[in-house]
């Protein structure tokens, strides 16, 4: 498998032997405030003692969550991902317009996912965007086992690589242009980010493990990590006179709902099914961030908030996953 990060010796090398529960680890979208979702991720896998991709048999990500699943299905550790989201991250959000912000993100994917296919994969996978034409859902599996039809002419990730996959479910309009896809069977498809279907990915990870996989609810256990509830920014006047505050506020505020209401459904549907939610909400003023945040140094408190969030629900992680 291709790898685009420097190899080291590893203290994450505890195995588990198979017990029949299927474990799906379920990453929300956010932009930036994926360093939430890692500082959560690394005392997990700190806990486990392994890559996440060994204990997890489905990962599941939209946007920001779709860059961290792809890279911990490929075998990446959290400090990895982490040092990525540091060299990158910030720059592409501090980029000035669509265009620069949507060249910043493709060089990003490809830098870090170069030839990657969905048939490099460790486990289970599902990669959310969404179809600009049709206004449906596009789900990148690497399974064909994941298939909820059409079997006999699945293409892992539809024959698109993973630097694309990505780069779609991150593509949040007009923020960023559309992205448009080949598929294996030629296809030309316009996809856009995934939070505008599924910003909360944990229903289509479900169906996965329920209907196509046939898992009895019992044995189905779910990790949803999201990326926190922050209060919102103040605007700089330059920012006033474009109107873009508003606009960041708009789609910050549709993707908020978006993730509430999946997850509101998801408790109606599948009650019965294990299921750990982490997204807390910070209200002191000093917390004030969205999803184009790009300092640093407030970056890196989110993160601190993840690890801090992974402590008040560490004795059930621990009943869940060990």
């Amino acid at each position: 498998m291709p790898m685009t990060y420097s190899q080291h010796a590893s203290s994450l090398t505890k195995e588990y032997p198979a017990d029949g529960v299927c474990r799906i680890l379920a990453l929300d979208g956010g932009g930036a405030k994926g360093f939430y979702t890692l500082g959560v991720l690394k005392e997990i896998e700190a806990m486990l003692g392994c890559p996440l991709y060994k204990r997890f048999d489905l990962v599941f990500g939209t946007s920001t969550g779709a860059i961290i699943a792809s890279l911990i299905a490929l075998g990446y550790e959290v400090d990895q991902i982490h040092a990525l989201y540091k060299a990158h991250v910030p720059r592409v959000m501090a980029c000035t317009s669509a265009s620069t912000r949507t060249a910043a993100l493709q060089s990003l994917a490809k830098e870090i996912f170069k030839d990657t296919t969905f048939e490099d994969v460790m486990t289970g996978i599902g990669i959310v965007a969404t179809r600009w034409m049709t206004e449906r859902p596009m789900i990148f599996k690497g399974s064909v086992a994941q298939a909820h039809g059409r079997k006999g002419t699945f293409e892992p990730g539809f024959g698109v690589s993973m630097a694309d996959a990505v780069q779609a479910s991150c593509s949040a309009y007009p923020f960023f242009e559309r992205k448009v896809v080949v598929t294996a069977a030629g296809d030309k498809i316009e996809l856009i980010d995934g939070g505008y279907c599924a910003n909360n990915p944990t229903l289509f990870a479900i169906a996965d493990a329920t209907v196509a996989l046939n898992k009895e609810r019992k044995n189905i256990r779910v990790v949803n990590v999201g990326v926190g509830i922050y209060p919102e920014p103040k605007p700089g006047f330059l920012m006033r006179i474009a109107k873009k505050w508003l606009a960041v506020q708009l789609l910050q505020k549709t993707l908020e709902i978006n993730t509430q209401s999946l997850d509101q459904l998801r408790d109606i549907l599948f009650k019965d099914i294990a299921t750990i939610r982490i997204s807390d909400t910070f209200e002191r003023p000093e917390m004030a961030t969205d999803l184009m945040e790009h300092n640093l140094d407030k970056l890196n408190i989110l993160r601190q908030r993840g690890s801090e969030s992974f402590a008040e629900r560490e004795a059930q992680l621990r009943e869940f996953l060990t």
